[in-house]
């Protein structure tokens, strides 16, 4: 296993920490560890593309995007982060109870690369489905959630930069491996 650890690596997420605690509000902290709990496992996107297949009448659009998200995971989580040994930032304080804020739960695995952050960009590019300029919001939710992991202290900003850039890279290999399937067939009324 490596060891991510490295002067300028070191400096660079340190200054974005700094940043983030500069900028720490209530309700800031209400938004980014919901948006942060909502993605866990994948669900918010899971959810975003249930509610988008059945709105569109194209449930394979759901086993498609379920199907790159698990190749996603499988790879990212069960191969990816397992050749390396990063610890990630002190967590947020916990309640007299020992439990973190807004019932966040530390993750056992490394720190690197950002599971979320992956799994979001990867979500992003099948949900953009090539519509340019249109898929934008998809991006900037991935981003959100990428974003909300180093404002929860779950990752590094280099962690979710490049599981932002790993997440980008899956969707578009996995866009192509999994193309999509022959548009629904309009309901007769029979």
């Amino acid at each position: 296993m490596a060891r991510l650890r490295g002067g300028a690596l070191d400096a660079a997420d340190a200054k974005v920490d700094r940043w983030v605690e500069a900028v720490r509000r209530p309700t800031l902290d209400h938004a980014f560890f919901g948006l942060s709990s909502a993605a866990d496992h994948g669900l918010l996107w899971l959810s975003i593309g249930a509610v988008r297949a059945a709105r569109r009448g194209d449930p394979a659009a759901a086993v498609r995007l379920g199907v790159a998200m698990g190749i996603e995971s499988a790879v990212t989580n069960g191969i990816v982060k397992s050749l390396f040994r990063r610890v990630r930032p002190a967590p947020p304080a916990p309640d007299a109870r020992g439990r973190l804020p807004y019932g966040m739960h530390r993750p056992l695995t490394s720190s690197f690369p950002s599971g979320h952050a992956t799994s979001a960009f990867t979500a992003a590019t099948f949900l953009a489905d090539g519509r340019g300029a249109a898929g934008a919001p998809w991006y900037a939710l991935a981003a959100a959630v990428a974003f909300s992991r180093v404002y929860v202290r779950m990752h590094h900003a280099s962690d979710v930069v490049v599981g932002a850039a790993l997440g980008l890279a899956f969707g578009r290999v996995l866009c192509r491996a999994l193309p999509r399937g022959a548009p629904p067939v309009p309901d007769p009324g029979i």
